[in-house]
């Protein structure tokens, strides 16, 4: 499994959004900044912190020209209780059979039982600029807004 890297090209990948739509990356890839972030599991309490404080920057992430994209295995229903629980204004993809995390190659922790957390900001040009990986959910939004405000 290759690991995406600075300076790699966004892969193309669709998936079903929180509301059981369609969604491609092309849709929003070249037209904006993406801040995609893969996270364990919805209602687990470091993926709760981080997804509500990608929500708290959102209209800063979106002000700046950046849309935000979450990503985990959960299923459509799960994310979308997860969304409306803790008001997240922003996509949540469904990954059940791990092929958007493998395109990425985001590395599982805990003898590969658990999904890794890692936070990719891609630029307008579809070139990846900043990857983070850490199970800490608290350092990912100051480094994607960090990485955002480098891009604008």
């Amino acid at each position: 499994m290759e690991i995406l890297k600075v300076g790699d090209k966004m892969p193309i990948f669709g998936a079903k959004d929180q509301d059981g739509n369609d969604f491609y990356i092309e849709s929003v890839l070249y037209k904006k900044i993406l801040v995609i972030y893969f996270y364990p599991k919805d209602e687990t309490p470091g993926c709760t912190r981080q997804a509500c404080s990608f929500r708290d920057e959102y209209e800063d992430i979106k002000n700046a020209g950046a849309e935000v994209i979450g990503i985990s295995g959960d299923s459509t229903k799960s994310h979308k209780k997860f969304a409306q629980n803790h008001k997240l204004p922003y996509i949540l993809l469904s990954d059940s059979d791990k092929s958007i995390r493998k395109l990425f190659g985001v590395p599982s922790v805990m003898l590969g039982l658990i999904p890794g957390r890692v936070t990719y900001v891609i630029d307008i040009k579809g070139i990846v600029k900043m990857v983070y990986n850490s199970m800490d959910a608290s350092q990912h939004i100051p480094k994607s807004l960090e990485a955002i405000q480098k891009l604008k």
